[in-house]
């Protein structure tokens, strides 16, 4: 569920079924005088334009009910609500919430030609606004599937340490010890800092220092695990490894920075 602000009118936007729902109770707020939904349904063109999204989408469709109903549009004493035209027709297009965010929510597309309604305005803003958010929420999706690759590529990053660098006696406390020690490898060489050191630096800030990485620290991150890795398995040192893992860092994020022009931080230069 998210909120759009369209022409000083909030609209709350919500998945249903996988689909982007669109809430046209808010929407009407946004028409001057007293309007229902239910008025804009009396409008044959509207009717017209439903039964064609339905019959195209909707292979539940009650198209024979459907034609019954919109025969009547125009008609003074024609008037049907949301609800009764969803359980006479089992359209998809419309849906009624109760509750909290409860009202009538439109399929995009269907609230598209309900904005026009409103304002051929109203329409060209809403529509704005939508793509915004859709915009905003793919950079999201962009970061969180740099983080989850990053944490995949971590499980082939610290079984190279349970094979290579952990002794069979350890304890457990023991083991965790030198994964930590591991993966602050990987924080040294990229943010110039140890995880400790950074929650010390960040008190009040949740999760730890790879939660506020950049979507290019994130890939880069990526990369160095999977050659701390290699690095392991030639039983390199960790001193070795730390400065090889900084040096590459320094030179892919340069990369990255060229190919993207973004504004990253500087990282820092371990000296031998």
């Amino acid at each position: 569920m998210a909120k759009i602000v369209v022409k000083d009118t909030e609209v709350t936007v919500m998945q249903i079924n996988n689909e982007d729902y669109i809430c046209i109770t808010d929407m009407i707020k946004a028409k001057d005088g007293d309007f229902f939904v239910s008025d804009w349904l009396r409008n044959r063109n509207t009717l017209e334009y439903i039964g064609i999204w339905e019959r195209i989408y909707n292979k539940d469709f009650n198209y024979t009910e459907f034609a019954i109903i919109k025969s009547q549009a125009g008609l003074n004493s024609f008037r049907i609500s949301v609800k009764e035209l969803i359980e006479k027709t089992n359209l998809i297009c419309l849906q009624a919430k109760a509750g909290r965010y409860g009202g009538t929510y439109a399929h995009k597309d269907i609230a598209f030609e309900f904005a026009l309604w409103i304002s051929p305005e109203f329409k060209i803003y809403i529509v704005k606004e939508f793509q915004r958010l859709k915009e905003e929420e793919q950079k999201v999706l962009g970061w969180t599937a740099k983080r989850e690759l990053a944490k995949i590529n971590y499980h082939i990053h610290t079984d190279a340490i349970k094979r290579n660098l952990i002794p069979v006696k350890l304890t457990p406390k023991q083991t965790s010890v030198i994964y930590a020690n591991e993966a602050d490898i990987l924080n040294v060489a990229l943010f110039g800092v140890t995880a400790k050191e950074w929650r010390e630096a960040n008190p009040n800030s949740k999760g730890n220092i790879r939660d506020y990485a950049t979507i290019n620290e994130l890939i880069c991150l990526s990369n160095m695990e999977n050659l701390n890795a290699v690095l392991i398995n030639d039983e390199l040192s960790q001193k070795e490894r730390l400065i090889k893992l900084n040096l590459i860092a320094i030179q892919q994020m340069k990369v990255l920075m060229e190919v993207e022009n973004r504004k990253l931080l500087k990282l820092p230069v371990i000296e031998n």
